[in-house]
């Protein structure tokens, strides 16, 4: 037991590289994906909780969390997670806390109650001060291939070999 303990951290494989231009291998990866992952689900907390981002962030962070407590190794984690190697992990984990704070800085999630949408049907004028976004007429060529497709005749034989049989 002593010697499992021991030899553990000295038997461990050590990364040289990531192969990735920019990306520097991080020696104590697990160790930093905890407490990013530890931050990110403190951070987004300040998010409603009936909001799908957080429970988005939330399912996907604590299922990260679990498997980076439960694994010691890195080569482990990446194989668990799946996800790309731990230094990407890291990269996309330090996003996110930076997005969880423009999030709430943005509050997209604040939209008053008495809030009113325009409603914009097909054929009324638009406003000058909304884009116009209406796709032009399509090609003559589709829709003559459309009815060519959905004709149900059946298709008349050509051929003179198979009408001198019948």
């Amino acid at each position: 037991m002593f010697l499992r303990v021991i030899s553990r951290p000295l038997m461990a494989k050590v990364k040289q590289t990531t192969g990735i231009v920019g990306l520097d291998v991080v020696s104590n990866a697990r160790e930093v994906l905890i407490d990013l992952y530890t931050k990110t689900l403190n951070e987004i907390k300040a998010v409603p909780e009936d909001e799908g981002y957080r429970k988005a962030v939330e399912s996907f962070t604590k299922q990260r969390l679990k498997v980076c407590q439960e694994e010691e190794d890195w080569e482990t984690i990446e194989k668990r997670l799946g996800c790309g190697q731990v230094e990407e992990l890291i990269e996309e984990a330090r996003d996110e806390l930076t997005l969880i704070g423009k999030m709430i800085e943005w509050d997209p999630w604040g939209v008053p109650d008495d809030y009113e949408c325009e409603v914009i049907e097909n054929e009324a004028p638009v406003p000058k001060h909304v884009p116009l976004h209406r796709p032009g007429p399509l090609p003559e060529e589709f829709y003559q291939t459309l009815e060519a497709v959905t004709k149900q005749d059946t298709p008349k034989i050509t051929s003179t070999e198979s009408q001198s049989k019948e």
